[in-house]
């Protein structure tokens, strides 16, 4: 039986054998239970239990001060003779030092900023004190700088467990230490009662996997580290057979809904599409396209994901399915990020159709059909005729943004969804046009994405989505090159910056600025992913007119951010593309779809503040035509710092591949998961993207063979439990559709 302090302060005991779903609160008590459930979001033994050290110390038994050396870790069990706190003479904060004792030797503490410490190491008090031993001074005194504590005052039980071989150290927070986890820990498994085993014998006999009971008590209390790799292995099964079972009634739910077939037609618009090409399709866009046929004529779902090159040509590959759909009789949706990528889409469509994309208009060809645009600035007229199009069928295609998805919207026949770019949606937002097919039925799904990774990752692992990609680029795009511009160091090099895009102009060409930030009312730190700094990030706003009357004066200057209106964006789009503008001062709004062919040069301003991926992105908008583009990343990061690091890696190659895995090792895995867009924690702890690939491909398979024979889990109610206690609904589909 386990003491615990009940809600008087007083000790109480809990009487019997506590189960992996018993409340907290009857095992520990209220007020542990309280901060428990506060700071972790824990209620339950097994909340609790899934909260595992994210490492462990080899902290040993206690060592006498007397026998202390530089350089070691070392834990110290001492009284407390004497704490006292001062102002720093040199910089601002404070000081606390403290003189501890063990029997032996007397050992100095210094922490900074703690002012409340002589209130609580006071004369006598008995401690646990953790750190790294070191040396100050001429005469080189021994001290430990900023270590950990724990009270003892003479609790025994307390003192054993810091006192073992391995301690482990938790995720915490300010109000809750590691070591206070770790003897809520200790107090549950004094009572706990082995769980039932979710996962069947058979898996676990075949991968060589520990029962449930053995490997949480190993993760949490073991001293061996082989125990704990071995423990933590079996955990990551359970996380990874939750995703992948819930994923696989899915794929089968799914697969059972028919789906509009539409087969090729010899002689319809794909061929004329086709007929009339300007160019030849890369061997990747013709494989692709094959691929996307034959499953378009299929009668179950085509749930694909296409994942591509920057300027590798996705755009074409999705315009000719497409067209088969539309030669079938029905239509097909484009789903945007953005008004101005759905603009230009409608553009791009307009201009490789021709002729067959202006049914109803003086000159169309005879099996043209109708591109319709429907985001939310549309006038109120242009908007119900646009609604018109779509429910009466006379609009083929119809682009859009997330206007595409309310209520109000009704297809007459949709065929196929695709939706680019599409980690800029949400979950519910993509899935919805899902609904729109005949009742019934689903519509063939095609997702497009030139950042596979990390995002893809989440789909080729858990989601239904089978992959394919295009890495090739078609002949005759210009190369790339990029340069880091260390203005911290080298302050002249940003007048170099502005030089070679006034030569550009002067040849003929445009260029993009890119800020991190709008400007005007938005905040300093707005749309600036995790970079501090001592001034505020650059801003469109702010910075053109800086321009307008500096380095570019003379040039016709055009700026596009995302508080600007429908029109005034697609009218400045449209002025850029014409000529009109030379240089357009620009958020990441221009990121993706943005295809001006003569534009090759962008400077990135505070390029810190940018992802991988996002830079990648960034620079495709320039060298899209026959003229090498050129892209400048501007930074004051320090050289050898962790910031310029990741531009370097940028600069040094143009494989978005590469680039994405870069990134992918840089994230935290939550992000991964898609705690992010979900707006939850992912409920996967130990599982790793980045280094469990064989292991989520094993749990893939045994998923996949235990679903299909037994697609609601009814005989498996331990697995089913698992799924729900791990991945809830929401995250589910979140995986799912990522």
């Amino acid at each position: 039986m386990a003491p615990r302090t009940g809600e008087g302060g007083g000790s109480v005991t809990f009487d019997g054998v506590a189960g992996i779903d018993d409340a907290l609160v009857e095992v520990l008590g209220a007020k542990p239970a309280a901060l428990l459930a506060g700071q972790l979001a824990a209620h339950t033994v097994g909340d609790l239990l899934r909260h595992y050290p994210r490492r462990y110390a080899d902290q040993g038994q206690p060592t006498p001060i007397a026998d202390l050396t530089p350089g070691q870790d070392v834990t110290v069990v001492a009284e407390v003779r004497a704490c006292t706190s001062r102002r720093m003479q040199r910089r601002e904060g404070t000081i606390q030092h403290a003189v501890i004792w063990d029997g032996s030797r007397e050992l100095d503490l210094t922490f900074f900023n703690q002012k409340h410490l002589p209130r609580v190491l006071t004369a006598g008090r008995m401690a646990l004190f953790a750190g790294r031993v070191s040396t100050y001074g001429k005469a080189r005194t021994l001290q430990l700088t900023h270590p950990r504590y724990q009270l003892l005052d003479g609790d025994a039980e307390a003192l054993a467990e810091f006192a073992r071989p391995l301690i482990p150290v938790y995720p915490a927070t300010k109000d809750l230490p590691s070591w206070t986890i770790q003897l809520c820990v200790r107090q549950v498994f004094e009572v706990l009662d082995d769980p039932e085993d979710p996962l069947p014998a058979g898996v676990r006999a075949a991968h060589r996997l520990p029962e449930l009971g053995a490997a949480l008590r190993a993760v949490h209390r073991s001293d061996d580290r082989a125990q704990i790799t071995s423990a933590q292995h079996r955990l990551k099964w359970d996380e990874a057979m939750a995703v992948q079972l819930t994923l696989a009634q899915r794929r089968l739910e799914a697969a059972s809904r028919p789906a509009p077939a539409c087969p090729r037609r010899d002689g319809a618009l794909a061929a004329a599409f086709d007929a009339a090409l300007p160019f030849t399709l890369t061997t990747g866009q013709q494989e692709v396209g094959e691929l996307l046929a034959a499953e378009l004529a299929a009668t179950h779902p085509m749930n694909r994901l296409l994942q591509g090159e920057v300027g590798s040509g996705k755009t074409v590959v999705a315009l000719r399915a497409m067209l088969q759909v539309l030669d079938a009789g029905r239509q097909a949706a484009l789903l945007a990020p953005t008004e101005v990528l759905a603009a230009q889409h409608v553009r791009s469509l307009h201009a490789m159709l021709g002729a067959h994309g202006r049914a109803g208009e003086l000159g169309s060809a005879e099996q043209a059909t109708k591109i319709v645009l429907l985001t939310g600035s549309l006038p109120a007229r242009a908007r119900k005729q646009a609604l018109l199009d779509v429910a009466s069928g006379a609009a083929g295609i119809v682009v859009g943004t997330h206007a595409l998805i309310q209520d109000r919207v009704s297809f007459a026949d949709l065929g196929l969804v695709v939706v680019d770019e599409q980690h800029r949606f949400g979950v519910e937002q993509r899935d919805t046009l899902r609904t729109r097919a005949p009742e019934g039925t689903s519509p063939h799904v095609l997702v497009m994405t030139a950042t596979p990774i990390p995002r893809t990752v989440a789909m080729t692992v858990y989601g239904d989505l089978e992959v394919c990609a295009l890495r090739e680029l078609p002949r005759g795009r210009a190369p790339i090159s990029t340069t880091v511009v260390p203005v911290g160091e080298k302050p002249s090099w940003l007048d170099r910056v502005w030089q070679r895009i006034t030569e550009e102009v002067a040849a003929g060409r445009q260029a993009y600025v890119v800020c991190p930030r709008i400007g005007g009312e938005d905040a300093p730190g707005e749309d600036v992913p995790g970079a501090a700094s001592e001034r505020p990030p650059l801003a469109v706003l702010e910075l053109a007119p800086q321009l307008e009357e500096g380095p570019l004066a003379g040039l016709r200057l055009g700026i596009l951010h995302g508080r600007s209106s429908g029109n005034e964006k697609d009218a400045v789009m449209r002025s850029f593309t014409a000529g009109e503008i030379d240089v357009l001062v620009a958020t990441t709004v221009i990121e993706v779809g943005v295809d001006v062919p003569n534009a090759t040069v962008m400077a990135i301003m505070d390029a810190q503040r940018f992802g991988l991926s996002q830079l990648h992105q960034l620079r495709g908008r320039v060298g899209r035509g026959s003229h090498p583009g050129l892209c400048l990343l501007v930074t004051d990061s320090p050289a050898g710092s962790a910031a310029r690091q990741r531009l370097d890696a940028v600069a040094a190659t143009t494989d978005g591949f590469e680039l994405a895995q870069r990134d992918l090792e840089l994230r935290r895995e939550g992000d991964v998961l898609g705690a992010v867009q979900s707006g939850r924690r992912s409920g996967l702890k130990l599982l790793s993207l980045r280094s469990d690939a064989d292991l989520i491909g094993q749990a893939r398979q045994v998923a996949q063979r235990l679903v299909r024979a037994d697609p609601g889990l009814t005989e498996h109610p331990g697995l089913a439990r698992l799924a729900a206690e791990l991945l809830d609904e929401q995250r589910a589909q979140f995986l799912q559709k990522v």
